[in-house]
Parts: structure tokens; sequence; C-alpha cells
């Protein structure tokens, strides 16, 4: 796991397998108190175990809370490394996960079976917080600002540290994935939240996607408008829709395949 400040308040940590990036906010309160959230999470079980030391080196309190960008299970997984935090969320994404209770779990269990993963408990979510979005959650005496962000699934958040001058995206502009259209997903959907994700990249120095590097606001929007013109393209020509060059490999064409399949009209 790879761990990198983007602001004496902001720490990412990047897991070694799918790149998922989890994001530790601090926030200052009253008479010097501070408090910290995690927003998503890594992966590997000995990756979730230097959460909490990485904290302490430095010099963050436990995390008060965590948070979650949607309810793909990759984002979930917080709550192994710090069980008596509570997981906040969308109200979509609490509807979510309360329509399907279990899924995640069982995902996580067939990934951890596919690689030979073993873990020391099981994954519990606990009582999911459901967050008005938009809307804003304190941090100390500081606000996370939380905005919609449906397309990548149905339901979803992105959250700007307006302080740190930071963008936490959810799937969303990765330099390294295709836009993929999940449960619930449309390409309006997504396209819809490009546009409102455009109008926050003005305001930030540093995004940080689902799965990948970090960016700056320049590369994010240059691969924003890669994205929005490979879902135009997809919306109009389908399985001969024109991959963005630099993300053309085996794995983006089997996700451009899955989209393919979610996107024609049942037969």
């Amino acid at each position: 796991m790879r761990a990198l400040a983007l602001h004496a308040d902001v720490l990412v940590a990047t897991s070694a397998v799918l790149h998922v990036n989890c994001v530790l906010v601090r926030g200052a309160g009253p008479q010097g108190a501070q408090e910290t959230f995690a927003i998503d999470s890594p992966v590997l079980p000995e990756e979730l175990g230097t959460l909490a030391p990485l904290l302490e080196q430095a010099r963050f309190p436990p995390p008060a809370g965590l948070l979650a960008t949607h309810a793909d299970w990759d984002h979930l997984l917080a709550r192994l490394a710090f069980p008596e935090a509570a997981l906040g969320c969308a109200r979509s994404t609490a509807r979510r996960l309360a329509a399907a209770p279990g899924v995640a779990q069982r995902e996580l269990r067939a990934f951890d079976e596919e690689l030979l993963i073993e873990r020391e408990r099981p994954l519990s979510l606990g009582a999911v917080q459901a967050l008005p979005v938009p809307g804003h959650c304190a941090v100390g005496a500081q606000e996370l600002e939380l905005h919609p962000a449906e397309g990548h699934t149905g339901e979803g958040m992105a959250i700007v540290i307006p302080w740190a001058s930071v963008l936490v995206a959810g799937d969303y502009l990765s330099a390294v994935e295709l836009p993929s259209l999940g449960e619930g997903a449309t390409i309006a959907a997504y396209l819809a939240t490009l546009e409102r994700l455009e109008a926050l990249l003005a305001r930030v120095e540093h995004v940080v996607p689902g799965h990948g590097p970090v960016v700056d606001p320049e590369r994010a929007a240059e691969i924003l408008a890669e994205d929005r013109a490979y879902l135009r393209s997809l919306a109009e020509h389908g399985a001969g829709a024109e991959l963005p060059e630099r993300r053309r490999g085996p794995a983006q064409r089997r996700a451009h395949e899955k989209n393919v399949a979610r996107t024609q009209p049942a037969r």
C-alpha cells in the first residue's frame, strides 16, 4: 500500500490491488480538538491493518466515522479496520445496501476465495447512517461537501474537502479505468455526474478517483473529456464505440463489453 499526503489534513492510502484509494481527512475542532474520517478503503487485510498506525504516525486521531462514496464492496472495507466506527453514505447508497443485504459480503468472499485471502473477521457494516446529498458532513468544526454522483452505479456521492482543495470523486475520473456501468447505472446519469464534477474542478488542487493515481484538475479535465466522448460514442455506436487512447488494454475492452451488454435493450 502506498501513502501520500495531499495536505496537512489529508492522506491517501492506495491499495496494491484494484488501486483503490482510501482518503483519511482530519478536521480541527474547538480548543485544539481534532476529528478524523476515513473515506472508502484499501482491500488487503495487511493494508487495512496499517491504517491505524498510519494515522498515529501522522498524528491523526482514530476515525470518528467512516464514509463510503458508493456501495460497491471494495469501498466498504474500512469497518474491518475500525469496527467501532459508524459508516455513513448517501441516502441512495443506504437504500441500495438495505435492498440487497449481504451482497457486499458475498462479493468480498468470492474475491477472497479467488485470491486465497484470509481475514480475521467477516465484514459487518453495522448501522449505516444515511446522509442527505447534496449536503454537508461535519469533521470537527469543518465541513465536507457531499455531491450526488450516480452513473457508475445508481447511487453514490463525491466529496469535496474545501479547506484542503481536494475532490474525492468516487469511481469517476480514473486515469486507469474505463467508465463502467454497474448496477442501476445509465449513460445519462453518468454524463450528468461528469457535468457536476466538471464544475467542481475549478475549486480544487487534487482529484482522488476511486481507483488509480491522484491527478491535478488539468489532468482530471482531460480524463473527463475522454470519458464524456466515450459514453456518447457508446450511446450512439454500442460495441463500435471508440475507447480513450490510453485505456484500450484487454481489461478495458472487457469493461467495454460489459457496458455494451448493459446498454443493449433486452430481447
